[in-house]
């Protein structure tokens, strides 16, 4: 989850890239880079944390031996065109993972990235960040889904190099993402959660 207020307790207001790189390796807590400043993220309240786990378990069960597999919020998403650093609830990867300078923590090549939608983070989500992620030249696909309300969005990239939006609102809907070839039904989603 993330807080789009900037962090000032580092007492300077614009960070270079490998300044951000040092302040995170040793930081408690993680903060989203962007254009020089960082953006701290806070905890998240329980929907939000069932469905991210509710996500991974049922990617992983659904993709199988297949040569996708989801991580979850600690795996860190750069964004070169844009200078992005950031923690979505879950990556996909299909294939070798690819990272800045082969540091093995910067993923450069998700095919899939969720965030799961909260009151602070939501229009974020939905507007720029989804803006900055389609950077990605191997990203395929974007899920967004609400943690308040029953409501589901994917994006997905068509062959004709468009992004196409899916809306889903019901218990009884399949989700379908067609970027890792898998079927998610609401119900897997939202189980366990109190809307």
């Amino acid at each position: 989850m993330l807080v789009r207020e900037p962090a000032i307790a580092y007492g300077k207001q614009q960070f270079t890239i490998g300044e951000y790189l040092e302040i995170e390796q040793a930081a408690a807590e993680k903060h989203e880079y962007y254009r020089g400043e960082l953006f701290a993220m806070s905890g998240a309240k329980m929907p939000h944390n069932h469905i991210t786990t509710n996500l991974i378990s049922k990617l992983s069960i659904k993709t199988g031996s297949s040569k996708c597999k989801p991580f979850g919020s600690d795996t860190r998403v750069h964004v070169a065109q844009s200078s992005l650093f950031t923690y979505p609830d879950v990556t996909v990867i299909c294939g070798k993972e690819e990272t800045l300078n082969n540091d093995g923590f910067n993923v450069l090549n998700p095919t899939l990235l969720v965030e799961v939608l909260s009151a602070s983070t939501k229009t974020y989500d939905q507007t720029e960040k989804f803006r900055l992620y389609r950077d990605i030249p191997s990203l395929r696909g974007y899920l967004m889904v609400d943690s308040e309300t029953l409501s589901v969005e994917y994006w997905h990239l068509s062959e004709n190099g468009k992004w196409e939006q899916t809306v889903y609102s019901g218990m009884g809907d399949i989700v379908l993402l067609p970027a890792i070839d898998v079927a998610l039904p609401m119900a897997e989603i939202y189980e366990g959660v109190a809307l």
